[in-house]
């Protein structure tokens, strides 16, 4: 919750720092709508346009959350932000969430059934093209011969040459979500022509350009657990990679658990700790757990408001309990979840394992998709601070919750899995150690829920119990060969009350229509 200090300076500047985009222009280059040279003249200036870079996994426009989009025709609440889409394109096509709402083609997520001219895929595609775009801006303007024409000399010059590397982290996070999500992308570094249209990259290409990057931060990326809370150091790259490794297979048909055992290891063994309480890693003041958190994204009521943020995760499942359940200003009564994931869980209601965070567990029965009384509603994020202080939105609108991306116990159980997978320079004994520690944390005892043994779906079972809601769940299924098989089926999977298998062209997203009609280098995935 607590922004990092240059998140305000840059929504001071924000009228100074102003960068928009419209569709046709967005695989090439932000529009700037600045002169650079007014801008970009200090220091500060640079701090800013570095605080825009994070921001755009956080925010949409520069002004609060309506009003001024980063990407022209697109809703910025529900179409264009980061971690709204990305929620809806891993956790809606699962057991872990269905909607009741009628907008557009938001069923056809957990029916799996989406079409190229899904308005929600242009919208997370534009994002993530958006912000490599703003990346390559960025890393345009920091070269040294910006820097000295501009009379930047010194430490200043020398943090915004070591910030280069941050924002080139930022880059290939947004690209490995192109990799997962659409399999392929435009092709676009702050070296590319600006006034040509981008040439088409395969998975296979993106995969090996992602990981050829996070190798080279290894070394200029700030030694892990030393950045400033909010900003990626060496951690974070090797967190990416171990993910990356882990789902190898399936996005270049060449397994790499060797090498995820290796880079979750890193992690593991730069000093990260798991926080005691479970519940409050997802709580208002959850910047206290960021011993466990690797790279979380800051998200401030004041601060950072925007309708698809972690506000998004609060308002979405809450009903007329909104208030006293979530400490947010309105239920959006639209989120649930299956009684599939809640079957995960030996004891649902809490008592026992503390992450079996739901309600209305008498609702697991779900007849008709549009009635948001059927499903168990999840309380997983809630506006609440664990000292119980006030929020800092004394309105409540918008929650203070970061949403962490990477975290110590995904890389425990990236560890196990890679171990069972038949990955080397790991063991079976110090897989299963992991994931116990993990299982001790829920359990709140040595004594409850530990394992003798684990296998593949125990892992997969784990990550359902330990990671749901936060944004892996698609990726894993696809990884072990379940999201459009009939091994395992959910209620209204493929449309059917019961679940049904799918077409495994569902295993991967279209590419957007809109972006192929405005840029004709870009084949469609198979299939659609």
């Amino acid at each position: 919750m607590k922004q990092i200090k240059f998140y305000h300076l840059f929504l001071a500047l924000a009228t100074a720092v102003l960068v928009t985009s419209c569709a046709k222009k967005l695989d090439v280059r932000p529009e700037n709508q600045f002169l650079a040279q007014d801008a970009l003249k200090d220091a500060t200036g640079y701090r800013a346009f570095l605080a825009k870079n994070y921001a755009g996994l956080a925010t949409t426009g520069n002004v609060g959350p309506a009003g001024a989009s980063d990407i022209l025709g697109l809703d910025e609440g529900s179409q264009s932000p980061f971690i709204r889409g990305w929620f809806n394109v891993q956790e809606l096509p699962t057991d872990e969430a269905i909607v009741s709402w009628d907008d557009q083609t938001i069923k056809d997520y957990h029916f799996l059934r989406w079409t190229p001219n899904d308005p929600f895929l242009y919208g997370l595609y534009s994002r993530l093209v958006y912000n490599v775009a703003l990346a390559n801006e960025y890393l345009r303007e920091s070269t040294d011969d910006k820097l000295s024409a501009r009379g930047i000399t010194g430490t200043d010059a020398d943090a915004i040459r070591a910030s280069r590397a941050e924002v080139r982290w930022l880059r290939a996070f947004n690209y490995s979500c192109m990799i997962d999500v659409f399999g392929k992308s435009t092709f676009i570094t702050e070296n590319s022509r600006v006034n040509d249209l981008p040439q088409e990259t395969t998975r296979q290409a993106l995969f090996t350009y992602v990981e050829s990057e996070l190798k080279a931060l290894e070394t200029e990326l700030p030694t892990a657990k030393t950045a400033e809370y909010g900003r990626v150091d060496r951690g974070a790259a090797w967190a990416l990679l171990a993910r990356l490794y882990l789902n190898a297979g399936v996005y270049t048909g060449t397994n790499r658990f060797t090498d995820a055992i290796t880079y979750a290891t890193k992690v593991i063994n730069a000093g990260y700790t798991l926080r005691p309480n479970y519940p409050s890693l997802f709580m208002a003041d959850n910047d206290k757990q960021k011993d466990e958190f690797i790279f979380a994204i800051n998200c401030d009521g004041l601060r950072t408001q925007s309708y698809g943020n972690t506000t998004f995760l609060v308002h979405a499942p809450a009903g007329d309990n909104a208030l006293t359940e979530y400490n947010i200003n309105g239920g959006w009564y639209g989120y649930r979840t299956t009684q599939q994931l809640v079957n995960l869980f030996a004891d649902p209601t809490g008592n026992t394992d503390k992450r079996a965070l739901f309600y209305d567990l008498g609702a697991g029965t779900i007849s008709d998709v549009g009635q948001y009384a059927q499903g168990i509603k999840v309380r997983k994020f809630r506006n609440v601070r664990t000292d119980g202080g006030p929020v800092s939105d004394p309105r409540k609108d918008f929650a203070d919750i970061d949403f962490p991306v990477f975290r110590l116990a995904e890389m425990y159980l990236i560890y196990a899995e890679a171990v069972l997978r038949g990955g080397t320079g790991g063991d079976n004994a110090t897989a299963l150690q992991y994931v116990n520690k993990i299982r001790e944390r829920a359990f709140g005892t040595t004594a409850q829920g530990q394992l003798a043994s684990i296998n593949l779906q125990t892992v997969l079972d784990e990550r359902g119990r330990e990671l749901y809601w936060e944004g892996h769940r698609r990726t894993d299924l696809v990884r072990y060969n379940q999201l459009t098989t009939s091994t395992y089926l959910w209620q209204w999977k493929g449309g059917s009350q019961a679940g049904t298998a799918v077409d495994a062209k569902f295993n991967l997203f279209p590419v957007p229509q809109q972006v192929r009609s405005a840029n004709p280098n870009l084949t469609q995935n198979s299939g659609y």
